[in-house]
């Protein structure tokens, strides 16, 4: 199911599957994209282990997770996943601006003419070590115009000027091979906090300068945007871990169990907690009680020190004035957060909101996004692609058609609360 043109791309079904690849999980989405609409096919969440602050430091047990992860996609979409699009790391990122010109044969843009002027705008840009990850283009010049998209225009020449970010080779292949030996092919890879923009972008946030802040397991990740692009990137050291290391060490127990505690009864800020909710644990047979009020302290101290340090990097990044900040990731999901957010950070600052049915929780933001970040990509190209075969994708959408259909229903009643 490979097309060569995305003429009447609305009426067209393109399924794509994503990874993340997560120092605490791994998660993969499978979406039906139709008329503009992504529809959730099947998303799972497996733990994560040979994985480190997002860098690969087992191969053998990576391979074994990202393997259970896709056998329990494979189980709920009823079908064999064979490639996928990748977020990779944005360690030892190069952010760099480049330009490409070409003259125009047939006097009209089309979407080969993008990928000449891309070529000719990457020529000799790229150092032997590093591997380009994305190239996002600031404008398209036709003649005198100037614009975003330019298919379709006439002219002699197209011209590019454009940010491409690169990274070291070898850190990115070790990824790549996990993904390899787990039995699937990498089409394409994008940022972490790529994903992160594509899926919380709008038109204003388009047009502005901002950020997006995600916290992982061991570091969060600060990234500036201009327009759409990422301009600067950099990281915390710390991470949602962080908080449940803190809790086992108060209240002497595992960290699974102060990972599960924070998640199902911790509050992000003290002052919403409930004085008499008390969560009961049986340890070593004898039942201990944990105060809402007395946990929730513990977590607040490490949240909001996470967060004056991501406000600490985002004035050291940049001057210009941010006009929003969206924190995700799955801390980010704590209840009570937004308001951690607005005490450390500012009232414009949000967390982020993923409405899409089937994956609504931050921690499918990043893969989630890459997806949409792909289908863009093609759409400036021209290309249609679909990571099934014609004959797969069929028989995969019509055991699914109900559940999209129910999907669609559903989005229409809640469509108008998120829309306002």
């Amino acid at each position: 199911m490979n097309y060569d043109s995305r003429e009447g791309e609305d009426e067209m079904r393109t399924i794509y599957t994503g990874i993340d690849l997560g120092s605490d999980s791994i998660k993969i989405v499978v979406a039906d994209k139709l008329n503009k609409k992504f529809h959730i096919l099947a998303a799972s969440s497996h733990p994560s282990s040979g994985i480190k602050k997002r860098q690969i430091v087992n191969t053998k047990d990576a391979v074994a997770s990202l393997k259970k992860c896709i056998l329990e996609t494979e189980e709920m979409l009823g079908a064999t996943l064979k490639k996928a699009i990748v977020c990779v790391p944005e360690e030892d990122l190069t952010i760099t601006i480049v330009t490409g010109k070409v003259e125009l044969a047939e006097k009209k843009v089309t979407g080969e003419d993008v990928n000449r002027v891309l070529k000719d705008a990457l020529l000799g840009k790229i150092e032997e070590d590093q591997e380009l990850i994305t190239a996002m283009p600031i404008h398209f010049t036709v003649g005198e115009e100037m614009v975003k998209d330019p298919k379709g225009l006439s002219g002699d020449t197209l011209e590019m000027k454009a940010v491409i970010t690169t990274v070291p080779k070898e850190p990115l292949y070790r990824l790549l091979e996990v993904v390899k030996l787990a039995g699937l092919e990498a089409v394409d890879v994008a940022f972490h906090t790529t994903g992160d923009y594509f899926e919380v972008r709008s038109e204003r946030i388009d047009s502005e300068v901002g950020a997006i802040v995600n916290i992982g397991k061991e570091i969060s990740t600060v990234s500036v945007f201009n327009k759409g692009i990422m301009i600067k990137s950099t990281k915390v050291p710390v991470g949602s871990c962080f908080v449940d290391k803190d809790i086992a060490y108060v209240y002497k127990i595992e960290e699974n169990t102060a990972k599960k505690l924070k998640e199902e009864f911790a509050t992000a800020v003290m002052r919403y907690a409930d004085s008499n909710d008390v969560y009961e644990l049986t340890m070593d047979d004898e039942k201990k009680e944990i105060e809402q009020t007395e946990l929730s302290r513990v977590v607040e101290s490490r949240v909001y020190e996470i967060l004056k340090l991501v406000k600490k990097e985002l004035k050291a990044l940049t001057n210009r004035e941010i006009r929003y900040i969206i924190i995700t990731g799955g801390l980010s999901e704590l209840a009570g957060f937004q308001y951690a957010v607005e005490d450390i950070l500012e009232r414009s600052a949000k967390v982020c909101n993923i409405s899409t049915i089937g994956v609504r929780h931050n921690k499918y933001s990043s893969v989630l996004g890459v997806l949409k970040y792909y289908d863009d990509k093609l759409r400036l190209r021209g290309k249609h692609k679909s990571m099934f075969t014609e004959s797969d994708a069929d028989l995969l959408l019509k055991e699914k058609k109900q559940e999209i259909s129910n999907e669609h229903i559903i989005n229409k009643v809640f469509g108008h609360f998120f829309d306002n």
